[in-house]
């Protein structure tokens, strides 16, 4: 078991710690806030990548579907320029 490069032997002495801290009336409480702050970030995350994926994909249709401006300057019209 391996979290954020954290072993087994490592997680059992934070959580000794923190036990030795807090109380075990506290540490209940103290992991269910944490694990609401982690998913909330989780959620914002996600909320973020799907919003930046979404403008990138209207921005390249924009792109796509704007006429190239050597495709405008061959299909308007030439002046004349022999008429004085």
């Amino acid at each position: 078991m391996n979290i954020f490069g954290i072993g087994l032997p490592e997680m059992a002495v934070i959580f000794t710690i923190a036990l030795l801290v807090f109380g075990p009336k506290k540490l209940p409480e103290i992991g269910r806030s944490l694990g609401k702050a982690i998913r909330g970030f989780q959620d914002a995350s996600r909320d973020f990548e799907s919003e930046f994926k979404r403008e990138a994909k209207q921005l390249e249709e924009a792109v796509a579907s704007k006429p190239e401006p050597e495709k405008l300057a061959a299909a308007a019209p030439k002046e004349n320029s022999t008429e004085s």
